[in-house]
């Protein structure tokens, strides 16, 4: 076992381990870290604790201090410097005529690097852009380029929930989504009402789906045969989340049909009309387009 803290460097970002070095510290406290960027401030997330050491990938790097009160004026002095960084950047990038699209500026703690990130449908190329930010800014330029996703990670909104962005406000890691997780939610499969403001499916879909995986395992599908209390009959639709069905039922095979609903627990499937694997292959090629 090894004593770690767990630390991330902005509000929804990846937590990181590192060594806490003899400190003591608590969840908000600010401390300065050594990381392959040099001296980063950073916020711990989770306290003083001792994981497997299968969980880290050593050597840890090690919290160098708390962060001090002159520490905390030099974050605010480097977020100035990132909105006038952000300026600078977009005149030249209009004035070089180039096709992308400025996203956010990050200076490290230390002030020895400046980070762009853009988006772009092509690649570009941006030699004579870092050339002219070099000459400006006197420090190490890198221009990043990212996708829709991180994109609204990083500038934040308001989804269709009416909630903020959950990637901008909890979410650390961006994870797969599929269509194939709105179908299981029996959700329409229309990508305006599936996908968040990155133009992805949204990230809430993966969510629940191990309890609609495990729920659907136990329902029978529509146009199934089962056996129910009545007599025979075929299903109309599911209900998922009260693990119930509605079926045409005959007691006889001359009988009119009825509607009834039942629990799962009181059906026997007699015939199945359809595999669960051909109504995931079912899904229209088009719509794969929105998955990430």
């Amino acid at each position: 076992m090894t004593e770690v803290v767990g630390i991330r460097f902005k509000k929804a970002g990846k937590m990181y381990y590192f060594d806490p070095a003899g400190l003591k510290l608590e969840k908000e406290d600010g401390v300065i870290v050594e990381t392959v960027r040099g001296m980063e401030f950073g916020t711990v997330v989770k306290e003083n604790s001792f994981v497997d050491d299968k969980t880290i990938v050593p050597p840890l790097k090690k919290v160098l201090r708390k962060a001090t009160a002159v520490d905390h004026k030099t974050v605010e002095s480097n977020r100035k410097k990132e909105k006038d960084a952000f300026g600078i950047c977009l005149e030249k990038i209009v004035r070089l005529g180039l096709d992308m699209k400025l996203v956010d500026v990050e200076m490290t703690f230390d002030r020895n690097k400046l980070i762009f990130y853009f988006t772009s449908d092509d690649r570009v190329d941006f030699r004579e852009l870092v050339k002219e930010l070099a000459a400006v800014f006197r420090m190490r330029i890198e221009l990043r380029q990212i996708g829709v996703r991180d994109e609204a990670k990083m500038l934040n909104g308001i989804g269709i929930c009416g909630r903020p962005l959950c990637c901008a406000s909890f979410l650390g890691d961006f994870h797969p989504v599929s269509i194939k997780m709105a179908k299981e939610q029996s959700l329409s499969l229309n990508p305006t009402k599936i996908s968040g403001i990155c133009g992805r499916l949204m990230c809430c879909l993966k969510y629940e789906e191990e309890v609609y995986e495990e729920l659907n395992r136990k329902l029978p599908r529509v146009g199934d045969i089962i056996s129910t209390p009545d007599g025979t009959g075929e299903i109309l639709s599911t209900n998922v989340l009260m693990q119930q069905v509605k079926a045409a039922v005959r007691k006889t095979e001359n009988d009119p049909p009825t509607i009834g609903f039942y629990h799962v627990d009181e059906i026997k499937l007699i015939r199945s009309k359809r595999k669960r694997k051909q109504e995931a292959e079912s899904i229209p090629e088009e719509l794969k387009a929105y998955e990430d």
